[in-house]
């Protein structure tokens, strides 16, 4: 499996559990290597790119290409994503986003999946694999948190894996997506718990780990007749 955003929160949860299931994983972050990671093979699995940085595709795929086994990938997980806040951590509308906001976000958030899809169909075909890409609750709601460069880079992401759906199934390549909610990570924004109450049913946050088994759940002969689904992760926030 490729996962992308593998630093922290739903990343790093994700790898463990793909671990544990006996998965061979290879990471990217724009972050060095973390001594903190512990598990098995972590420095040699990880991959150093900066998805903002589009010229940088071509570089990362050729180094994933020389780490596959037999040219196969299994499963590419496109987790990396940012949500620039304003000063204080405000929420950025409109008004407050400039172009190169709206760029970079756009090339982390969606155009640098595409374009991965696109470099390692080769490899995912010859392994009739998955592609999960994790979106958002922002993607189909205004959110008082995530902010609109954001949330139209995750609404874009969920087109974009209908597109990837009608046009890879047919090579035997399934796309899915998996939309979180309020989950509990390291950073949380102020106000998410009186967020959680008033709009969650089942009032708590989500789990990372929750979260890594329906990702799980995607990559596995479990789930194979689903092919361009959006999976809801939010104990009900969106109803």
């Amino acid at each position: 499996m490729l996962l992308t955003g593998a630093s922290r929160g739903i990343g790093h949860a994700t790898v463990k559990l793909f671990l544990e299931k006996g998965w061979r994983i290879l990471t990217v972050s724009r972050q060095p290597f973390s001594e903190e990671c512990r598990w098995p093979s972590a420095r040699e699995s990880h991959i150093q790119a900066d998805l903002a940085e589009l010229s940088s595709i071509d570089d990362l795929v050729e180094e994933v290409r020389q780490r596959l086994p037999d040219g196969k990938l299994a499963a590419l997980v496109n987790n990396a994503g940012i949500s620039p806040k304003g000063a204080d951590g405000a929420r950025l509308g409109v008004a407050g986003t400039d172009a190169d906001t709206w760029t970079k976000v756009l090339n982390v958030n969606l155009i640098s999946t595409a374009l991965l899809a696109r470099a390692l169909i080769p490899e995912l075909e010859a392994a009739r694999g998955s592609i999960v890409n994790v979106t958002s609750i922002a993607g189909s709601r205004v959110h008082p948190f995530a902010g609109v460069a954001y949330a139209a880079s995750k609404a874009g992401l969920a087109s974009l894996t209908r597109e990837l759906a009608h046009e890879f199934g047919p090579r035997g390549v399934r796309a899915n997506a998996i939309a979180p909610g309020e989950i509990a990570t390291a950073i949380l924004s102020p106000g998410t718990d009186d967020l959680v109450q008033a709009e969650v049913p089942l009032g708590r946050l989500g789990t990372t780990i929750e979260v890594a088994k329906t990702i799980y759940f995607l990559c596995t002969e479990q789930s194979s007749y689903i092919n361009g689904a959006e999976i809801h992760i939010n104990g009900g926030q969106h109803v």
